[in-house]
């Protein structure tokens, strides 16, 4: 299935084509499509090129995976169960260059999760990005320091129209993509 935006401005082809499914195939994500995925992040812009951004790749059946897995909302769970990779999005929040507070950090984080789900749509993969989850257990799961901010989970892998997913969720499946229009996001 195909979800196009319904655009009033020209923009690029692999924008038009990436949307949030809920609905995986438990197929196995090719490691090197996986670090494709990462690679991309890697070239993230980020204030003072800090770079903030640190993931935890979870492939189905890993310790990484079950303890990702298990920090997300039940509601979440229904679906994500079936995505072959989970990755829980990090950010540090403090500048390694002199040990200051950043700002920007989860703007940081964000522009590199946002062109990892590009790049997964160019390897004919899709992204789900969830903030329901448990910050707090993940940190305690994964025995993170102070000085790192859990701040998301990303779903990675290929669509499938025959995921078992509840029917509640299937129905927002077939929901059209909507946005506001572009004035819309304008302040004057």
């Amino acid at each position: 299935m195909k979800k196009l935006t319904d655009n009033k401005y020209p923009i690029n082809k692999i924008i038009t084509e990436r949307w949030s499914t809920r609905s995986f195939d438990g197929k196995p994500v090719e490691e090197d499509k996986i670090n494709s995925v990462l690679e991309a992040a890697r070239w993230a812009p980020s204030a003072f090129n800090a770079q903030p951004w640190r993931f935890i790749v979870g492939v189905k059946n890993s310790k990484e995976y079950n303890n990702i897995l298990s920090t997300l909302v039940d509601w979440n769970i229904q679906w994500a169960k079936n995505a072959p990779v989970l990755i829980l999005n990090v950010a540090e929040k403090k500048f390694s260059h002199n040990g200051t507070s950043n700002p920007t950090y989860k703007y940081d984080l964000g522009q590199a999760v946002a062109i990892m789900s590009i790049e997964a749509t160019n390897q004919g993969l899709f992204t789900h990005q969830m903030t329901g989850f448990n910050s707090d257990k993940a940190h305690q799961l994964f025995n993170l320091n102070e000085d790192l901010d859990v701040v998301s989970v990303t779903a990675l892998g290929y669509y499938s129209p025959n995921a078992v997913i509840p029917e509640d969720i299937a129905k927002l499946e077939k929901n059209p993509r909507e946005r506001k229009n572009v004035e819309d996001m304008l302040i004057k």
